[in-house]
């Protein structure tokens, strides 16, 4: 019996340690999206495009026919990524465009243009982030994750954001992550100018910001014809 018992002991944590690791491997991983939809005709603009999340991103929403934007700061990445794209998906409609979030100039001339360009936006996707980088600052004197990861896509959002309500049905994703639920938001102190630099924190609120954004844009464009989401990574 008391073999038996060991045996059965055994075999009972074998299956919960594998059953935990498959489990562990689908949160960490994430899902497979099962939609097979198509988005012909529709126009997407991914920040932060050239690599990570932001080139899987444009893969597949090319490969699902869409007219895709990837906007980067680094043009030679971007335009290595962008033919990279065009190469496996045969979808010739994606295009490479300069955009440094760390300057408000950059994002207005990069609006500007798009709002000259594209008639219609459908999907904005704010994915680009800084992560635990030094205490550098943008362009205009902000914190480097929180000027690039917040306050970018703010401006960005902004801008485009009449054309995204005259396109009907459309949608603005900003990636956010899961460290917002440690973020704390320092109204006194955004640029960690009176205390010391903490780049983990930083990114943390950062974070938080995105989530915030996204639930205020929510409720004040309620009733519109435009989908929020926040997308936690």
């Amino acid at each position: 019996m008391v073999a038996i018992n060991k045996y059965v002991l055994g075999a009972s944590m074998v299956g919960t340690f594998f059953g935990a690791s498959v489990l562990l491997k689908d949160y960490v991983g994430g899902g497979v999206c099962p939609s097979k939809a198509k988005i012909e005709g529709k126009t997407v603009i991914v920040t932060g495009a050239n690599t990570g999340i932001g080139k899987e991103t444009a893969l597949e929403l090319a490969r699902r026919g869409g007219r895709i934007i990837m906007a980067c700061r680094d043009m030679g990445k971007c335009e290595n990524a962008a033919r990279e794209v065009r190469g496996k998906t045969l979808n010739h409609n994606v295009f490479a465009k300069h955009l440094d979030l760390a300057s408000t100039k950059s994002i207005k001339e990069f609006a500007k243009n798009i709002l000259k360009e594209e008639h219609h936006i459908d999907v904005l996707i704010n994915n680009a982030a800084v992560m635990r980088c030094p205490h550098w600052k943008t362009e205009d004197g902000f914190e480097m994750q929180f000027g690039v990861n917040h306050l970018g896509h703010f401006l960005l959002t902004n801008l485009l954001l009449d054309r995204l309500k005259e396109s009907g049905q459309s949608r603005i994703i900003n990636v956010s992550s899961l460290a917002h639920i440690v973020g704390e938001i320092d109204f006194q102190d955004l640029n960690w100018e009176k205390k010391k630099y903490d780049t983990k924190a930083a990114y943390c609120q950062s974070k938080l910001a995105n989530v915030l954004f996204t639930n205020e844009l929510a409720k004040r464009l309620q009733g519109k014809d435009l989908t929020k989401y926040n997308n936690f990574v």
